[in-house]
């Protein structure tokens, strides 16, 4: 494990409750709102869903799926474990740092709820490079993150974000301080995003990319 990363194991079991108390329903909303367009996917991975929610949800809802979760936090995954017992052998759990990770067969799914403003800028763009690669056509990688939105909402919501920023350093050791431009990464690595919903007055933004249909392929 990388020296850099941060440790999510003294807030896993808090975690859920930490943010009901914060945004109440919105981050489990805005991580779901795309659900029905999955039901087709096969082989997905999850990169950083933390206690598994989202990924009971899925195996839930589409029958055919296979999950790769992945976590560097051993509490985190076993919470998502224990959540998704019912599902057997179409879970496979590793612990392994997102950044580097390499699923075996290709899939057709990635998912990164609240991941990617983990990584910097240089991070994200090489895990969409990479993982880019490894997809099968027409992969579908489903993103849901914060973002800071134009007009009179942008300063209030450039101070939320930075005090969000500011909690989990102190709590998890997260050295990242700013927002990626994830979707600057997709676009140069060939995905054209075909949805998007947003939340919280655009302060939440939950996107479905496809390999395959953007200028850089």
């Amino acid at each position: 494990m990388n020296g850099d990363s941060p440790d999510f194991d003294g807030i896993a079991r808090a975690y859920r409750w930490m943010e009901y108390a914060t945004l109440g329903p919105l981050l489990e909303r805005t991580r779901e709102c795309h659900l029905a367009q999955l039901q087709g996917c096969s082989r997905a991975l999850i990169l950083g869903d933390g206690d598994g929610r989202f990924t009971a949800r899925l195996l839930a809802n589409a029958p055919k799926v296979r999950v790769q979760a992945v976590d560097l936090s051993r509490v985190m995954l076993r919470l998502l474990e224990a959540r998704c017992v019912e599902f057997g052998e179409r879970l496979q759990t590793h612990r392994a740092d997102g950044r580097w990770f390499e699923p075996g067969e290709p899939p057709d799914l990635v998912v990164t709820h609240f991941f990617l403003d983990c990584l910097t800028q240089a991070e994200v763009d090489a895990l969409v490079a990479r993982q880019g690669s490894l997809l099968r056509p027409n992969a579908l990688w489903v993103v849901s993150e914060f973002r800071i939105p134009d007009g009179v909402l942008h300063w209030p919501a450039w101070v939320y974000v930075r005090s969000l920023y500011f909690a989990f350093r102190v709590l998890t050791g997260l050295r990242t301080a700013r927002l990626p431009d994830h979707a600057a990464a997709f676009e140069r690595c060939g995905f054209g995003l075909v949805a998007v919903q947003r939340r919280m007055f655009g302060m939440l933004t939950a996107e479905v990319w496809r390999a395959g249909l953007g200028a850089g392929k």
